[in-house]
């Protein structure tokens, strides 16, 4: 009877070591959230799945009176221990052995535009970009700490001593 609960127990947190979850928020509240091109709710959302690492999840966010706001995350941006522990014993496991941020919080810019708000693009894009949308895009990065204070400051700066073209 030990060993039949002990691996009831091992194999339930081999399996939960394989979910991850996050909570999609924005500011303002209330945004329709669209994950992979699909409809799944309203800010807040919480987003749990098992995908394996380095899986992608394209997030779009609409909210009447507010650009639409393209981003992405990605499972690689924590370190899951369970999932390392779990894949000591069996070797599966390592295919998730990262993890969500617990949240994911974006900002919604007020329309100005019929343009999208868009995160995480190629600099040749950057170019053809105002310098307003450019340094939300910025803020975007230090709110999800992608960026630090000092790395933010810098890029700042660049962006608003360039001249106009």
């Amino acid at each position: 009877m030990p060993k039949t609960i002990a691996l009831l127990l091992t194999g339930s947190i081999l399996l939960t070591s394989c979910a991850s979850t996050t909570l999609i928020q924005s500011n303002p509240s209330n945004a329709k959230v669209y994950l992979n091109g699909e409809p799944v709710g309203t800010t807040p959302y919480t987003h749990h799945d098992t995908k394996i690492v380095g899986s992608t999840t394209m997030v779009k966010l609409e909210k009447e009176g507010y650009n639409p706001l393209h981003t992405s995350f990605s499972r690689d941006e924590e370190v899951d221990v369970g999932a390392i522990i779990g894949g000591i014993f069996v070797l599966v496991p390592f295919l998730w052995t990262m993890k969500y941020k617990p949240t994911h919080t974006y900002e919604l810019m007020p329309s100005s535009s019929n343009e999208p708000t868009t995160i995480k693009t190629n600099p040749q894009q950057d170019q053809k970009k105002s310098k307003a949308d450019r340094l939300r895009e910025l803020k975007q990065l230090l709110d999800e700490k992608v960026v630090t204070q000092a790395e933010f400051e810098k890029e700042k700066k660049k962006i608003l001593e360039e001249d106009e073209k």
